[in-house]
């Protein structure tokens, strides 16, 4: 199988195992109906797709494979050097490296206007579920490739660290958006490695304190480490309000024309 054959392989038996979840057993009631929600959700994501596929074909992987032919980056530099690094430590440094730089362009999109203004369209969704993972403006979307090439060539990170890195990360956003909830002492356990729906939920709350807060997109480490944890939201698991106060009209919420808006309009 190629590389696009997996990641869509795992990208939508992950998707399809979160939806039916969400049908057996939802954590809330949502606001909107799946049929007024998700065709703007799933139709941003084919936007996305076509817009990166037009500006980088070759995808992040062919990041790594220039970095490789070129000897860029920090491990081809060290090999060079004489410093020989085993394959499997070059794979868990690259991974866990392009994990925090994640979080802390998760952390910039909130803390810069400009790129918050972007943002807001994840962040303006009504509801909370599977399609919210999907759920990010073109811009966004670009901005975001060109700041994981970046690192993928100043690391010098091999192809298979980058594959193995994006399906991790596109499998948490889509499991940690989900409108479900693990068992209470199976949820207290798995948080402290990974970003449950429950600490995400916290992240999607109205109040501004939280919304700046749990920002990873896989692990629960980096909150702790750089101290953007918030443990429990203040409204409680079943009442925090999803969204953003001053984007509440479903014409821009819930359409696919108004959430490509959102970040030129003021509502």
């Amino acid at each position: 199988m190629s590389e696009t054959a997996w990641r869509l392989s795992i990208f939508l038996g992950v998707l399809l195992i979160m939806v039916l979840w969400e049908f057996a057993s939802p954590k809330r009631k949502p606001r909107y109906s799946r049929k007024q929600r998700w065709p703007a959700n799933l139709a941003i994501v084919a936007v996305d797709t076509i817009l990166l596929r037009v500006i980088a074909p070759v995808g992040l992987t062919g990041a790594a494979l220039l970095a490789s032919e070129n000897g860029w980056g920090l491990f081809h530099y060290l090999s060079k050097a004489g410093t020989e690094i085993p394959f499997w430590l070059v794979m868990v440094v690259s991974i866990v490296a392009l994990d925090i730089v994640i979080y802390w362009q998760h952390r910039l999109f909130h803390r810069v206007p400009l790129l918050w203004r972007m943002h807001r369209v994840h962040h303006a969704d009504p509801d909370f579920d599977v399609t919210t993972g999907l759920r990010f403006h073109p811009a966004e979307i670009v901005l975001s490739f060109f700041i994981k090439a970046a690192a993928i060539l100043a690391l010098g990170a091999p192809a298979l660290a980058v594959i193995v890195f994006e399906i991790i990360l596109n499998a948490c956003s889509l499991f940690n958006h989900g409108n479900v909830a693990l068992p209470k002492p199976v949820e207290k356990l798995v948080r402290k490695v990974l970003i449950t729906q429950e600490l995400h939920r916290i992240h999607h709350s109205t109040e501004k304190e939280e919304t700046n807060s749990n920002y990873g997109f896989s692990v629960s480490w980096w909150d702790h480490l750089f101290r953007s944890f918030t443990a429990k939201p203040k409204a409680g698991s079943d009442n925090v309000d999803i969204g953003l106060n001053e984007y509440r009209d479903a014409k821009l919420t819930t359409k696919l024309w108004g959430l490509l808006k959102i970040p030129i309009t003021r509502n």
